[in-house]
């Protein structure tokens, strides 16, 4: 099959290539196992840190991708409830132990034993992959292939995150960074608290104006002042800066989620500059957001079908994944998700946000 495989990892600049197009051995499905063929793949930055490193695969060469639609080419024993050709989505996570206390809580995200799709095992940049059966998830027919690959993790991830702010209807929302996941959780934020204000916070002018012409109140840089301190931020963000530039607007009790795997900085000791009294007094919060759940996946599949909420998408060829991640490592400017098309009956096509 032909795949984009990482064989060691490495950082993208001029004219770098980090990813090889190749032909390799298609896998074929195991015991509990789903053989899928692959038509598109959504490109997230969490596949930029797997290929420049930041995140660690367990062996080289590796497949990355993990916001994968496709339909079931093979079944292995032991799987019921799918068949041949049923239209299928693979996220981030991979597989859990099923038996840890986290596991028995409904909280696999936190399971010791998580295993990652595009990290720990091949993932969606190449035709074929395989996933154990109980961690596919049956794609609506009311979505395109291009519109459900972002929701598997971008989506998914936002829809954790602004679950974990505790917002209540009314209250103010930040939105640090703007790009696949932020412009999903602003639409969500808006059907779920119509009555909260939402500010979005981007170096990138044109990123301000799609969060505005998507319904945010206020769009400025993370050094701007917002008219008003904000009950909860969700950052997206892959530094550290933007954090310590956004503690201090939070209102007392305001509550920070951090919608990231990893943070970079070239200057490590913007973490140190954190001061109680200006980021944390007044009993502020920061909590981290760790991978996704299966329930985080078709609860935000649900509630796609139900409100209408469409990402939007750039569509490019397999053989461009290169250049989708070197955008998203130079911070050049996103308008929603870049989806990697890879089998010829993928939309070729740029769908339309919820407006």
């Amino acid at each position: 099959m032909r795949a984009m495989i990482l064989r060691q990892p490495g950082k993208y600049s001029s004219n770098a290539s980090l990813l090889e197009v190749t032909d390799v051995a298609a896998p074929s499905a195991g015991d509990g196992e789903l053989l899928v063929r692959v038509s598109v793949c959504a490109v997230c930055r969490t596949d930029l840190d797997v290929v420049e490193g930041r995140v660690v695969a367990p062996r080289y060469p590796v497949v990355p991708g993990h916001q994968v639609v496709g339909r079931v080419a093979g079944i292995g024993r032991g799987v019921t409830g799918f068949r041949e050709g049923d239209r299928v989505g693979v996220a981030w996570i991979n597989s859990a132990d099923g038996t840890c206390r986290w596991c028995r809580a409904g909280t696999e995200n936190l399971c010791p034993q998580f295993r990652s799709t595009g990290c720990d095992v091949d993932g969606g940049y190449a035709e074929y992959l395989v996933v154990p059966a109980a961690f596919a998830h049956a794609i609506p027919n009311e979505l395109t292939d291009t519109e459900a690959a972002p929701l598997l993790c971008a989506g998914a991830i936002g829809w954790r995150s602004l679950r974990l702010t505790r917002l209540s209807d009314g209250e103010r929302l930040g939105l640090s960074g703007f790009g696949s996941s932020a412009h999903l959780v602003l639409q969500m934020a808006r059907l779920r608290y119509p009555a909260s204000p939402i500010y979005v916070f981007a170096r990138d002018e044109g990123e301000r104006a799609f969060a505005m012409e998507l319904g945010a109140m206020w769009a400025g840089n993370f050094t701007d002042v917002p008219p008003e301190l904000l009950d909860a931020v969700i950052d997206t963000t892959p530094v550290w800066k933007p954090m310590v530039e956004l503690l201090p607007k939070l209102a007392p009790g305001g509550r920070f989620v951090i919608n990231a795997i990893r943070k970079s900085s070239t200057d490590q000791s913007e973490l140190l500059r954190l001061d109680y009294a200006t980021h944390l007094w007044m009993e502020r919060e920061i909590k981290s957001v760790a991978n996704v759940t299966r329930e985080d996946v078709r609860q935000l599949l649900a509630l796609a079908v139900e409100t209408g909420l469409r990402p939007t998408v750039e569509v490019l060829p397999l053989e461009r994944a290169n250049e989708a991640l070197a955008r998203l490592s130079s911070g050049a400017r996103m308008r929603g998700a870049m989806v990697l098309s890879v089998s010829q009956s993928a939309a070729q096509t740029t769908t339309s946000s919820l407006q």
